[in-house]
């Protein structure tokens, strides 16, 4: 069975220029991305079967996982925000 790899750039393509803009210049989002993409590798081991493990552990990882990746999206969103007529929600500004 192939797993998907679910890389944010692979899930997020529209973010590509943001998320390496992030990376770079924000320290809290670089270590978000790192433990991002080590829950990913542990996720993909363990659907490709090299890992043995519960259903509750992998369960938990996928939400860890989620959990960041909506943090990530939230960071993202902020910098798209005022662009046209998106916005992050976030801002006071309304746009």
């Amino acid at each position: 069975m192939t797993v998907e790899h679910h890389a944010l750039v692979n899930d997020l393509p529209e973010y590509k220029d943001a998320i390496h803009a992030l990376k770079v210049s924000n320290t809290h989002f670089e270590k978000l991305m790192e433990a991002y993409h080590v829950l990913t590798k542990e996720i993909e081991k363990i659907e490709n079967g090299g890992g043995a493990t519960s259903d509750d552990i992998e369960k938990d990882l996928k939400q860890r996982r989620v959990h960041i990746k909506d943090q990530l999206m939230g960071m993202l969103q902020e910098t798209k925000c005022g662009e046209g007529d998106k916005c992050c929600g976030k801002c006071k500004e309304g746009h």
